[in-house]
């Protein structure tokens, strides 16, 4: 049971108090956490449970907003760092964004949600759909009428008919002129690479991602021609587990609209599909530095908005960089970005220059780390493919499409 949410900002300051329970949590628990915060550094920032002297803490960190929950009793850990990530999702869809002040600009909103969303520090209603049916998202008409007529609530008056539904994420009586259904396949590639170009980690972190138009409450199947290469495979509520564990296939009742189904990793990948080979040498104070980009291994789509960001090390005055291919923009904080674009058929885009050294420093000691961006539309890095998507309760068969998209997630390769 959770007896208090903090919204903090990045600076420590308190955007948001919500007492749940009849127990008062005081404010000083703030003041302890940032202490401990500025003290043990990022450290701290990443831990999820903390005990402090008075209370046990929940954290989770989303776009320089802290969401921090606290609670004197027992209770299961990952309840509430889950519901601390359903809140940051809830009010990231609903205002469109998460910081600081379209927190403090929507103050009457976030109430509103974190009141239906959790009733005397248990979860109760969390699912978007149903939320949007209770609270209607801000827009520039409702601050107008908020403004004229001195009522700033977005609270509807009536109940929504899904909350006594056996399927609570989906609204009754759904009608829609042309029943759709599109499924994505999004992967982000997460590689490390060391300075001997040797592939230390390469995996997927993927979600399969729904947008459903569809009448009345159909009843969907859907399932992959390759289940064996999934872990930590986590599921949208509506999922049945009992047809998943047996069959390995996804039997739902979809929400309406956009939403997750499902997310998945999938580990110890043996290659990439593009390399990035850099050369420094350093001496007499100054350092130059090459850099070359190619296709590995070609995954028979366009490889798009190739770029490559590093940091110069502290020692380095300045820098000249130029490139065969693509732009290079330096800027003021020695974040250096090589915008290549789309991969060239004609050429390998290579990048050089020279870097000058402090005054008494002869060598580089300290090497960059090179993050590497791009986009393959069309293909899933994985391997994982959609077999078929069967449709029940459906007067008409609706038209579904399907797509796959993979990005960079956290891509190093170090020097």
């Amino acid at each position: 049971m959770l007896q208090c949410i903090f919204l903090l900002s990045d600076s420590g300051e308190v955007m948001l108090e919500k007492q749940l329970t009849g127990h008062w949590v005081d404010r000083a628990i703030c003041s302890w956490f940032w202490d401990q915060s500025i003290a043990q550094g990022d450290s701290f920032k990443h831990l999820p449970v903390i005990a402090s002297p008075t209370h046990y803490l929940f954290q989770v960190n989303r776009e320089g907003v802290t969401f921090l929950a606290c609670t004197q009793v027992e209770m299961p850990p990952l309840m509430a760092i889950e519901f601390l990530c359903r809140v940051a999702d809830v009010l990231s869809e609903y205002l469109g964004g998460l910081n600081e002040d379209l927190i403090k600009d929507n103050f009457v909103i976030v109430y509103e949600l974190l009141d239906e969303m959790i009733d005397n520090g248990f979860p109760l209603t969390t699912e978007p759909n149903i939320l949007r049916e209770m609270i209607a998202p801000p827009n520039i008409i409702s601050k107008v009428l908020s403004v004229v007529t001195g009522n700033t609530s977005n609270m509807s008056n009536t109940l929504p008919g899904a909350t006594g539904s056996c399927v609570p994420w989906r609204k009754t009586d759904l009608k829609h002129s042309s029943n759709e259904v599109y499924v994505d396949l999004v992967e982000e590639m997460d590689a490390t690479i060391n300075r001997d170009g040797v592939l230390v980690k390469c995996e997927i972190c993927g979600e399969v991602q729904v947008n459903s138009h569809l009448s009345g409450l159909p009843d969907l199947t859907l399932s992959f021609a390759n289940t064996s290469i999934l872990n930590d495979v986590r599921f949208h509520p509506c999922v049945r587990l009992r047809s998943w564990e047996s069959n390995q296939i996804l039997s739902f009742v979809p929400p309406d609209g956009q939403f997750k189904l499902m997310s998945y990793r999938i580990k110890k990948l043996k290659s990439t599909p593009i390399y990035v080979k850099p050369q420094i040498t350093s001496d007499s104070g100054t350092c130059r530095i090459s850099l070359l980009v190619g296709i590995r291994n070609d995954p028979g789509k366009t490889i798009d908005d190739i770029n490559v960001q590093f940091q110069l090390p502290p020692r380095v005055l300045s820098a000249d960089l130029t490139s065969n291919y693509g732009t290079v923009d330096i800027l003021s904080n020695k974040t250096c970005t090589w915008s290549i674009g789309r991969m060239p058929k004609d050429k390998t885009p290579s990048m050089t220059g020279t870097l000058v050294l402090e005054t008494g420093v002869e060598r580089l000691h300290v090497f960059p780390t090179f993050l590497v961006g791009f986009k393959i539309m069309g293909v899933a890095l994985s391997g994982l493919k959609i077999e078929k998507l069967d449709f029940k309760n459906l007067p008409t068969r609706p038209y579904k499409g399907f797509r796959a998209l993979t990005r960079s997630g956290q891509y190093e390769v170090r020097s």
